[in-house]
């Protein structure tokens, strides 16, 4: 055998191999999956509805209530977080506002920072096929509905799974798991839910509303960079993690505002931020941390700088990112 045939013999043998252990990764997606989930991504932006849902993650739940409206004002939503210390969230269009009475404060910021179910998937939907098997499964009952799954499964260890439960008539999600080899990581769920049919736009107006011109204002929203311009890079990111955008960005607690790099495989985010090491006893310690749910956070020193990356993804990954971060 000459040593060309045997080199052959032996890249055959090895991408056989990589197949077998991960045979997702050269799986191809279904169109019919692929179509479904544009619906799914685009159905919160075009509906009434109104509804109450449950999170759960590691034995922790929480109930919310959520009112949304579609007119010719674009969209209005408000959601009410029903169990522990109260918050409500105002949303016009973009703009968010977070009413947290215990502390007095009101928060705005922007809507592609916070995700709220049923809209949990950004559009557009760009290269999902890239990192996930989009697979149609069977048909399930939610809500006094009648659901059809969509499964994505990770072409790699670098990402979580999805599982989607969606109405087939209006594609609003019903239910949505994160998934992690099988494992439920998290979890949305309608316990009821009306969609379609009038809304009284009075709804949608914060119950706090009178009280508020006295508390404490925070605004979150930020002011895009120019590629490079906040002088940090991530470097060597994990296959199909792409800089989406890089600002300068207001942080509850922080004096003054710090860089943001936002990454994302087109599902999952990952965001990075970037500020001088204050040497405060209070400082976060280095390492790897859980938050809850999915999201991980992982924190590091970078000379005179402290770098913490946190997002939906699995604790490797949000290792990899912040590990990534160096000076241009």
């Amino acid at each position: 055998m000459t040593q060309v045939s045997l080199s052959s013999l032996l890249l055959t043998v090895i991408v056989q191999s990589a197949f077998a252990q991960n045979p997702s990764s050269s799986s191809p997606s279904s169109p019919e999956a692929l179509n479904w989930l544009q619906k799914i991504a685009a159905a919160p932006r075009h509906y009434n509805y109104v509804g109450t849902f449950v999170y759960s993650s590691e034995g922790q739940i929480e109930t919310s209530r959520i009112i949304h409206l579609v007119n010719e004002e674009g969209e209005q939503e408000k959601s009410m977080v029903l169990d522990g210390p109260p918050r409500e969230i105002i949303r016009n269009n973009d703009e968010m506002r977070c009413y947290l009475p215990e502390n007095k404060t009101v928060v705005t910021e922007k809507r592609w920072l916070r995700k709220v179910f049923p809209a949990l998937l950004p559009q557009p939907l760009i290269n999902l096929d890239h990192n996930y098997v989009v697979k149609k499964g069977k048909q399930e009952r939610v809500s006094d509905y009648a659901s059809q799954i969509i499964e994505l499964e990770p072409r790699d260890d670098k990402r979580y799974g999805q599982k989607l439960w969606m109405d087939p008539n209006t594609g609003l999600l019903l239910k949505a798991a994160v998934m992690d080899k099988g494992r439920v990581v998290e979890q949305f769920v309608f316990t009821d839910l009306k969609i379609g049919g009038e809304i009284d736009k009075s709804l949608l107006k914060s119950q706090y509303s009178g009280q508020a011109a006295e508390w404490r204002k925070t605004n979150l929203v930020s002011s895009t960079q120019g590629s490079g311009k906040l002088g940090w890079q991530v470097k060597d990111p994990p296959p199909g993690f792409k800089k989406i955008v890089e600002m300068k960005r207001n942080l509850s607690g922080k004096s003054r505002p710090v860089a943001h790099i936002a990454l994302s495989d087109g599902l999952a985010a990952v965001s990075v931020f970037i500020e001088p090491s204050s040497g405060e006893a209070s400082s976060p310690v280095e390492g790897l941390y859980h938050s809850r749910g999915a999201i991980n956070i992982y924190t590091r020193t970078l000379g005179d700088n402290r770098v913490t990356a946190i997002g939906e993804v699995p604790p490797a990954t949000v290792m990899q990112i912040g590990n990534s971060v160096t000076s241009r």
